[in-house]
This record gives C-alpha cells, sequence and structure tokens, in this order.
C-alpha cells in the first residue's frame, strides 16, 4: 500500500514538472518499486514536437505558444526522409558527410540564398532596407540576437523563418535524447551507442522543423524547464543521484544542433536568466550535483520589448553582454507597405454565391487609420499600435460588408464606409487610450477613424470635381445611403447623379463592380462631409448627406 501510495506521489510530482522538494528524491532511494508499473509510465514520454506555428502560416506575428510542445497535426506534417539516406554510422562516413555547427550551417545557407537572390526571410515586408541588412550581418557573422520591437512588428515571424536556413535533413543517433552528432554524440546514452555499435550505430535524420525549439518566457520559468533536473521517477527506478542517467534535460540542451528561440525574455527571473549566460559564451550546460558539462551546439535567439528591454532594467547586463546583436523592428514606414501587408495577410471569407472584394481605398481607411494612432498623443505609444489592428480591422470590415450582402440577398460585396462603425470591437482591445476623462475613447477612435477617412478622400480625389458633385447633390436636394441601401437602389442613385459617379469611378477604377462603385461614392459624400461641404444625418443604419445651403 505504502509503494503504490508513493509511486501515484512520484507520478504526480513527475507530471507537474516540480523538482523541487528534496525530501522526495531522498525518498526514491528507499523505494523499490515494480518495474512494470514504471516502465509504462517512462515509455510514454516522447521527444519533444516541432510547433505547429512554424510549418503553418503564422498570422499573428507576435504570439507565440507558451511551450514547443504543438498539436498532434504538426507531426503529420514532417516530411518522411528518403530511403537514400545512409541509416548506419559506417554508411554516412562513406557517403563523405562532415558535421559542422549551427552558425556554420546557418551561415552556408544564407550565403547561398544571397547569391541566388532569395530573400532571407520570405513573408515579411517593409524591412527590406532596415531590419533584414542587421539580421543578415548577424548571421554572417554567426551572432546570437535578439529582436527588439512593440507588439505586431514580426518579431517571432522572423524568428521561425530562420528555420529554413538549416539543412533539410541531419543526421543523429538513433534514439538519443540531444539529437546528438553520429561523429561527436554529448549524450550518455548516445555514446554507449556509439562505443557499442560502431558502424553499426543506427542513424535517425531530423527534419529542419524538428530541430527548432521555442519557449514564452513567464515568471515562474524554472532552470529545470530551460536547461534540466533530477529526474525522480529515474531515480526510483533504482538509479543513484550520481549517475548522469538520472537528468531529465530541459529545451536547451534538447535543442542541440538547432535553434532556440525565447520569447519575450525580460520576463524571466533574474536568477533563471543567469543559467543562460554559459550557453551565450561556453556554450555548454551545467546540471547542478553533477560534474557535467555538455558543449550543446545551439543559435539562441530572442525577442523583448522596448521598455521592458531599455527602461525597467529586467534583462540583467551580462546576459546583454552576450548577445551578439540587438535588431530593432519597427512598424511600417508608410501606408502602402501595410496596405501590402493586408493583401497577404487578411483572410477573406469564402461565401457560396457571394463575390467579395476589398477597394483598395478601404484598405487604405484601415491602414492610415493605425498609422494616425501610431502618432496620437491620445494613444499610448509604449505599447504600440501592432499591425494586427489593420488586419483585424480589414477582415471584420469585410465582414460586415458579406453579413450586409446575405442578409439583403446580393451577389456582391464590398466594403463601404457605413461598415467602419463595425470596427470598435476589433480596435478598442488593440489600443490603450490615455485621456484624462472617462469613457472618452469611443470619441477618440471616432475621430481618429474619421481623420483617416478624410486623409485617404483627400488624396485620391481633385478639389477641382468636387464643386459639381456639391452642386448636384444640393439640386437633389438629399442623398441616403447606408448599411440598408441595396445595390440596385445605389445603382439607380447613381444614374441620376452622374457628377457623383465620374468621381467616384476614378477612386474606383475603371474594373469597378457595382459594389466597389457604391462604396467608392460613399467615401466620396463622407469625405464631402468631412471638408464641410455637405451636411450629415444619421439615424439608425440610414444615412443622408444633403446640401448646406
Amino acid at each position: 500500500m505504502c509503494c503504490d501510495f508513493v509511486l501515484r506521489l512520484l507520478t504526480d510530482f513527475r507530471r507537474n514538472c516540480t523538482h523541487r522538494h528534496g525530501g522526495l528524491i531522498a525518498l526514491c532511494r528507499s523505494v523499490r518499486p515494480r518495474p512494470t508499473l514504471f516502465s509504462v509510465f517512462v515509455r510514454t514520454r516522447a521527444r519533444p514536437r516541432p510547433i505547429a506555428g512554424y510549418l503553418a502560416r503564422v498570422t499573428a506575428h507576435d504570439s507565440p505558444s507558451e511551450t514547443t510542445a504543438a498539436s498532434a497535426d504538426a507531426d503529420h506534417r514532417v516530411p518522411t526522409p528518403p530511403d537514400t539516406l545512409p541509416a548506419t554510422l559506417g554508411e554516412l562516413l562513406a557517403s563523405g558527410w562532415t558535421s559542422r555547427s549551427v552558425v556554420d550551417e546557418l551561415r552556408a545557407n544564407a550565403i547561398a540564398k544571397l547569391r541566388s537572390g532569395e530573400t532571407l526571410v520570405p513573408g515579411v515586408i517593409g524591412y527590406d532596407d532596415t531590419v533584414l541588412p542587421q539580421l543578415t550581418n548577424a548571421l554572417l557573422a554567426g551572432h546570437d540576437l535578439i529582436l527588439l520591437g512593440e507588439r505586431g512588428q514580426a518579431k517571432t515571424r522572423i524568428i521561425r523563418a530562420l528555420v529554413e536556413l538549416l539543412d533539410e535533413w541531419l543526421p543523429a543517433v538513433a534514439g538519443s535524447e540531444l539529437a546528438d552528432d553520429p561523429t561527436a554524440p554529448i549524450s550518455p546514452g548516445a555514446i554507449a551507442a556509439v562505443a557499442e555499435g560502431g558502424d553499426d550505430t543506427p542513424l535517425e535524420w531530423l527534419h529542419r522543423s524538428q530541430r527548432y525549439a521555442e519557449k514564452l518566457a513567464t515568471p515562474d520559468t524554472s532552470i529545470a524547464d530551460l536547461i534540466g533536473e533530477v529526474d525522480p521517477i529515474k531515480v526510483a527506478e533504482g538509479r543513484h543521484l550520481d549517475d548522469e542517467g538520472t537528468i531529465h534535460f530541459g529545451l536547451v540542451p534538447r535543442a542541440n544542433r538547432g535553434i532556440f528561440a525565447m520569447n519575450e525574455l525580460p520576463d524571466l527571473s533574474e536568477r533563471i536568466q543567469v543559467g543562460l549566460l554559459n550557453i551565450l559564451e561556453e556554450r555548454d550546460v551545467q546540471i547542478r550535483g553533477y560534474r557535467i558539462r555538455l558543449p550543446v551546439d545551439v543559435m539562441l535567439v530572442a525577442s523583448a520589448n522596448p521598455e521592458d528591454y531599455t527602461n525597467r532594467g529586467r534583462l540583467i547586463t551580462p546576459l546583454k553582454d552576450r548577445f551578439g546583436a540587438q535588431i530593432r523592428t519597427h512598424y511600417p514606414l508608410e501606408v502602402a507597405t501595410e496596405v501590402e501587408i493586408l493583401d497577404q495577410e487578411v483572410t477573406v471569407p469564402q461565401v457560396e454565391g457571394v463575390s467579395i472584394g476589398m477597394p483598395r481605398p478601404m484598405a487604405d481607411v484601415v491602414a492610415t487609420f493605425s498609422h494616425l494612432a501610431r502618432q496620437s498623443s491620445q494613444i499610448s505609444q509604449r505599447s504600440g499600435v501592432s499591425v494586427r489592428l489593420s488586419v483585424t480591422n480589414a477582415e471584420t470590415m469585410t465582414a460586415n460588408a458579406v453579413r450586409r450582402a446575405l442578409r439583403l440577398g446580393e451577389s456582391e460585396a464590398a466594403p463601404r464606409v457605413c461598415d467602419l462603425e463595425s470596427l470598435p470591437a476589433s480596435t478598442m482591445g488593440k489600443l490603450e487610450i490615455e485621456s484624462l476623462e472617462e469613457g472618452r475613447e469611443g470619441q477618440i477612435v471616432g475621430q481618429l477613424m474619421n481623420h483617416a477617412v478624410l486623409a485617404v478622400f483627400r488624396e485620391l480625389v481633385s478639389p477641382g470635381d468636387l464643386g459639381r458633385v456639391v452642386d448636384e447633390i444640393e439640386q437633389h436636394g438629399a442623398v441616403e445611403v447606408g448599411d440598408d441601401v441595396t445595390l440596385v437602389e445605389f445603382t439607380e442613385l447613381l444614374s441620376g447623379a452622374p457628377e457623383l459617379t465620374k468621381v467616384a469611378s476614378s477612386v474606383a477604377g475603371d474594373a469597378a463592380t457595382a459594389a466597389e462603385l457604391a462604396s467608392a461614392a460613399e467615401l466620396v459624400l463622407e469625405g464631402l462631409h468631412l471638408s464641410k461641404r455637405l451636411n450629415k444625418d444619421a439615424m439608425g443604419a440610414a444615412t443622408t448627406y444633403s446640401g448646406r445651403r
């Protein structure tokens, strides 16, 4: 009964990854449980899986999973090694394969891409003249690096893209915990396997996606998580504490011969940061209570928020000193760049029977809104205005247009100015408003949106064409638009307003659909109102524009 109790206690202890209670370690020395019970538990422990975010397209940029464990679906996407690859150490040596460090591997593949004219980080827009040259220099120099920037600046995407600079396949001793180099193993199990098997030592081939490990730094992260600790289960199996085989290696040693990424590095407590010093300089790990020093081959990359990194001093000075490169990321410098990002990142819903389009002027409004928010004194610039704001706003605006098309039974959908009313839901959670008055958040966001619409209107419409449009509307008395106006009604409206149609056509383009032309016409009307050329009366879903006379 006592033995069963201890077994359950140790199992819970191991599952929760708590290695801090010395009393249990001491208890393990005296307990000799039935091997069959523990062998079943031990066999269930698998090698760490590659994160799913690397193999899938990363749309959030800067929202990593907390650990390296991914869903089981990620395993299905790891390619199968070709049958032509050597299966034993002897075959590997006969093939002429030579071992090289991760730094040399990354450098060689980066050089090959540069010579062929390929980009080192595909899918990242707006960094060609700023971030990417610094990243290239760091890779060529063989430096560990830290990416410094606010949220939503593609830091995690850049880090994960480095995996593509690794060789597609890498040989390792079969079954080794640390992806050991067959010609220079470092873990006790792999050393014993090579010594016993010689040229017949079986190999396994790791895909580049399996050589990337990632951890989100949290205050409760421990040295055991990163470096390793005594495994009470192995001790309970009968091994002594001075046996290297009792060590359960952490994430960093298990990333041997690969890339280890630490997101939000300053969130690590200072005593845990100290544990990374040897990794960055001496390239080894030390497990407490042992004279073991593992010469791990790993490239360490990290991300941090500049406020945490520079102002609060939460990153210890020796650790900062050991990073070879500090690269500052930034938000898109131009509206056109942000629109290009929207073209790549926005997911447009697929609805049967509805053709969905994103008019360029409305994309410009969304991107301009984000740029104005980054310049506003009423928005906290310490936390930043993420590119995700533009992406989610564009998706929300498009979804509202689709909802209108489904409600009105139409086959075309395109966002209009009236769809901007739906954006507070996707905006308020991504902005930190700095206002002395309570309840002004909606008003501040509304003012910024109006400024964005007006800026796009003035850029696209020539002032000389507006006088005739205003005269035309004053002759008609009023023009009614809004969320309840169908495309048929909008077409009838434009057929009786040739001057408005002319200006709207120049904004929408020659190949514009009826929905896109209606979107352009509503933008022109709103721009005239914001320019104080027309009056606007909004009631519910209906909006009426009329002359000011």
